[in-house]
């Protein structure tokens, strides 16, 4: 790894990839990319513009329309993604310390990113590998052959978020050619380093030039462009509502296909007969615990809605906050570290924004709610926050209704099944949410009512690659992932064949 990890960093500010060569910007802007941890900026990347935009555009056009990769048998193609994953395990270590330094979350889910990456790529793979090549419909004639086949969409723009920036890319990258797709990406302009190194893996296992592009650069010059771009035909976004909102209405002109994953407000219901055994209850407290604090909460389905019965809530609340006290704040590569830094000073004062409001609306600050001490694994000029945990919340609450994507999590409490439900609906998004019982029909009943486009019962956070990810009302359009996501970057055509053709005789002339 080290001659790859040399080329990246003699290059350092060479981070936009369009028709096969590394370039800088054309306006020879670059950026620095901070670590988090101690906000000290580690390494330069270029900052792209709506001219870079273009010119990557353009060459995933041309390698589109008169390129191989979109008429490569799938079996090539698969074959390609599979070498992919392999590169991903093999220089699994180095991308997962990139992905923390660069994101801020610990080196272990940061090697977890790389492996649910690579399994990304090998399910894609494996479902257009194992595909018939188009469904036979019948005609109801002999004489006629029928068929429905799908084609790949085109060029993609995909957009990336900051918060899982490798994982995120690949939900579209490995889909998008499975399918037969050219894209040109944009990741997040302050977390992009591990997506320039997918580019560089992909090169290497043998990906044409022109097929995949990458523009570093902020959202409001190459996100903006490429959303409104006649050339590309399709965007998939993943980011904010106010952001997603305007990749839409962009977009809209030219009536390219959208993707939009939008984030979430994702209540996690827990009923008190969950916590009747002594091994029920310390589950249940451990997985809120995961729900609200992993990445320290910036997960678009984290569970920072606590919806709890009220029988049980001074017990769950005040041993759920003892925990949350003791989590090991730090850097994300020092050892024994269990949480790490908010991603930027932005993202830190929107937190506590939030905190303050919630205070001043009549929430109980249980725990948190500061920054902590600095201490050698914890610099001062980091970006740090403690887990908080804000008791006696209600809908009306900014924080309760809004996103706040840090380590915020909120005490609602119900009586009844229909109130719980109705609280747990009770938002304007509906990525996800999760139901804690001991009783097996009210778990079915409760996920089967709760309107989220995941549901887990008793657990919280896992996904499959094979099932569909994204949400209801205002957490998005389409589905990422499973079949559905590899539809998502497909046309379908249907091949209508006459056998044998005669004279229909509709006109006497």
């Amino acid at each position: 790894m080290a001659n790859r990890t040399e080329t990246r960093t003699e290059r350092a500010h060479r981070t936009i990839h369009a028709g096969g060569e590394w370039l800088a910007a054309s306006s020879g802007a670059t950026r620095e990319i901070l670590d988090p941890a101690d906000a000290l900026p580690f390494t330069v990347v270029a900052e792209g513009d709506e001219k870079d935009t273009d010119l990557a555009v353009a060459a995933a056009r041309r390698a589109f329309d008169t390129g191989e990769w979109p008429h490569t048998p799938v079996a090539e193609r698969a074959a390609l993604l599979r070498r992919v994953a392999g590169l991903l395990v093999r220089d699994r270590e180095e991308l997962g310390l990139l992905e923390s330094r660069d994101a801020g979350k610990t080196v272990e889910e940061g090697r977890v990113d790389i492996d649910c990456v690579a399994d990304a790529f090998r399910y894609f793979a494996d479902l257009v590998a194992g595909e018939a090549p188009g469904r036979v419909v019948d005609a109801g004639s002999a004489d006629v052959h029928s068929v429905v086949v799908h084609e790949p969409v085109g060029v993609c723009a995909m957009i990336t978020p900051w918060n899982y920036p490798l994982l995120q890319a690949s939900w579209k990258i490995a889909p998008a050619l499975a399918a037969g797709n050219t894209f040109v990406i944009k990741p997040s302009e302050i977390t992009p380093l591990t997506t320039i190194a997918l580019i560089d893996l992909l090169v290497e296992a043998g990906l044409p030039a022109g097929v995949a592009n990458i523009v570093t650069g902020p959202g409001h010059t190459v996100g903006a462009r490429l959303a409104e771009h006649p050339d590309v035909d399709l965007v998939s976004f993943t980011g904010g509502l106010t952001s997603g909102t305007k990749v839409a209405q962009a977009a809209a002109a030219t009536v390219k296909k959208v993707a939009l994953e939008l984030g979430g407000k994702n209540p996690n219901v827990v009923f008190a007969d969950a916590c009747e055994t002594e091994e029920g209850f310390d589950t249940a407290v451990d997985q809120a615990l995961n729900a609200a604090f992993i990445h320290s909460g910036q997960v678009c389905s984290a569970g920072g809605r606590l919806i709890v019965e009220e029988s049980v809530r001074e017990r769950f609340v005040a041993e759920l906050a003892r925990r949350a006290r003791k989590i090991r704040l730090g850097r994300g590569t020092e050892d024994g570290v269990e949480c790490g830094p908010l991603v930027s000073a932005q993202q830190r004062a929107k937190t506590e924004d939030y905190v303050a409001s919630a205070l001043a609306e009549g929430a109980e600050l249980r725990c948190g709610g500061k920054r902590p001490e600095p201490s050698p694994q914890r610099p001062e000029s980091g970006y740090f926050y403690e887990p908080t945990v804000l008791d006696h919340c209600h809908r009306e609450m900014r924080v309760v209704r809004e996103e706040v994507f840090g380590p915020v999590l909120t005490v609602e409490t119900f009586r009844t099944e229909d109130e719980a439900v109705a609280l747990a609906n009770d938002t304007e998004y509906g990525l996800a949410g999760a139901v804690w019982t001991a009783d097996a029909g009210r778990a079915r009943r409760v996920a089967g009512r709760l309107r989220h486009g995941t549901v887990w019962i008793n657990d919280f956070h896992p996904y499959l690659p094979q099932a569909e990810w994204g949400g209801f009302g205002k957490s998005g359009v389409g589905r990422e992932l499973g079949p559905a996501g590899l539809a998502e970057y497909r046309e379908s055509k249907h091949v209508y064949q006459n056998l044998a053709p005669k004279p229909v005789r509709w006109f006497a002339g």
